[in-house]
C-alpha cells in the first residue's frame, strides 16, 4: 500500500521530511541555534534544577557552535549540512534548546530578528514550554506567523501530573490545554514533545499520552522520543534506586506503531526518536543507531498491515468550539 502522505510504500506515516517536500517543493535544511534563554524551572521563576533528564545543554547538545552570535551559528551549522546536501538552498532555523520565549518579548524579537532576514530562511521553529506565552509574546508570535512558516514546539513530554511532579516539569496539563488554543487562536502550527520511557510510566500510559493530547489539543504536528538517560543528569538516581527501567527496542517499536495508528493522518509525525551523543548517554545505547530503529518502526507497520491512523481518535478538530467533528 501506498499511505496517503507518503511517496515511499515503506512509509506509512506522515513525516517531517514528506511535509516539508510538500510545502516548498523539495529538501529543507532544519538548522538549530542556541538563542541564549534560560528555562523557567532552572532560573527559579518557577522551580529549581530542571527537569531531570535535561541536560546542561539544554537538548542542545548537537548544536555545532552555541556560544557564537546567532548568524554565525547559522551559518556554520549550514556549511556542515552543506557538505552532505550541497544543493539546498532553503532553511528553518531551530530555536531548540532551553525554553526560547522565557525573556520579555523585546529581548525574543531582538534574537528571533537577527535570523529570520538572512538568505534562504524560509521558517522559523521555536522550542519553548506551555507557561512562558504570555500574551504579548502570543502576538509576537502570530505577527512572523504572517511573515513565514512558523511552528511552536512545545514540551509536554507527560499527560500525568504524578509524572510530571517526579521529572520536576512545574507546570500542569491544563497550562498546556490552555497554551495550544491561545497559540491556535492565531492558526499558528503546534507541534507537541512527548517523551516514551519516563519514571513509572507502563506502556499502557505512554499510549494515553497520546491519546490525551490528540483528544485534548488542536495540535498540527507530534514529536516522539525515547527518553535518553544522559550523564550529569538527576534522573541518574531514579535509575540508581530502581525507579526507571531503559526501555527494549521491542518495546519502543511497538508502541512507537501504537501510538502512530491512534494519530489522525494529517497530523505531522516530527520525530520518532531522538539523537544523543554518545560519550554522555547512559542508555538505552541501542538508541544510538538510529536508523535501525526507524527502520524496524516502518517495518513493524509493515508486518501489522497498518499506518499512522488506522485507529485515529478523531477527525476534523473544530477550533471555534473546541469540539471534535467524527
Amino acid at each position: 500500500m501506498t499511505f496517503i502522505y507518503s511517496d515511499d510504500d515503506n512509509k506509512r506515516y506522515h513525516s517531517w521530511n514528506y511535509a516539508l517536500r510538500q510545502e516548498f517543493g523539495g529538501k529543507i535544511f532544519k538548522v538549530p541555534v542556541d538563542g541564549g534563554f534560560d528555562c523557567p524551572n532552572r532560573d527559579g521563576t518557577v522551580a529549581h534544577g530542571g527537569c531531570t533528564f535535561c541536560s546542561v545543554s539544554g537538548s542542545g547538545d548537537m548544536i555545532v557552535a552555541p556560544s557564537d552570535p546567532l548568524p554565525q551559528q547559522f551559518h556554520k551549522e549550514i556549511d556542515m549540512m552543506h557538505q552532505k546536501w550541497p544543493h539546498v538552498d532553503q532553511y528553518i532555523v531551530y530555536f531548540q534548546n532551553f525554553t526560547n520565549t522565557h525573556a520579555p518579548v523585546e529581548v525574543i524579537r531582538e534574537r528571533f530578528e537577527q535570523v529570520v532576514n538572512l538568505p534562504g530562511v524560509v521558517g522559523l521553529s521555536v522550542g519553548t514550554r506551555p507557561d512562558c506565552l504570555p500574551p504579548e509574546v502570543v502576538d509576537y508570535l502570530a505577527e512572523l506567523n504572517q511573515r513565514l512558516y512558523l511552528w511552536v514546539e512545545l514540551g509536554l513530554q507527560t499527560t500525568y501530573e504524578k509524572t510530571s511532579d517526579r521529572i520536576n516539569r512545574a507546570h500542569d496539563y491544563p497550562t498546556y490545554v490552555d497554551a495550544v488554543a491561545r497559540l491556535r487562536k492565531h492558526n499558528i502550527n503546534v507541534c507537541t514533545h512527548l517523551i516514551n520511557g519516563l519514571p513509572g510510566e507502563s506502556l499502557e500510559m505512554m499510549r494515553e499520552n497520546v491519546r490525551r493530547t490528540i483528544l485534548d489539543s488542536d495540535v498540527q504536528g507530534i514529536k516522539l522520543h525515547l527518553l535518553h538517560l544522559m550523564r550529569n543528569t538527576k534522573m541518574l538516581r531514579d535509575y540508581a534506586e530502581g525507579r526507571l527501567q531503559l526501555m527494549s527496542k521491542d518495546d519502543y517499536v511497538s508502541v512507537i506503531c501504537d501510538q502512530l495508528e491512534m494519530i489522525p493522518q494529517d497530523i505531522i509525525i516530527h520525530r520518532l526518536t531522538g539523537d544523543a551523543p554518545w560519550d554522555s548517554l547512559v542508555g538505552p545505547m541501542w538508541s544510538l543507531k538510529k536508523w535501525e530503529v526507524l527502520n524496524a518502526i516502518d517495518q513493524e507497520l509493515i508486518r501489522r498491515d497498518s499506518y499512522q491512523g488506522k485507529f485515529a481518535l478523531r477527525g476534523e478538530f473544530t477550533h471555534a468550539t473546541n469540539s471534535l467533528t467524527l
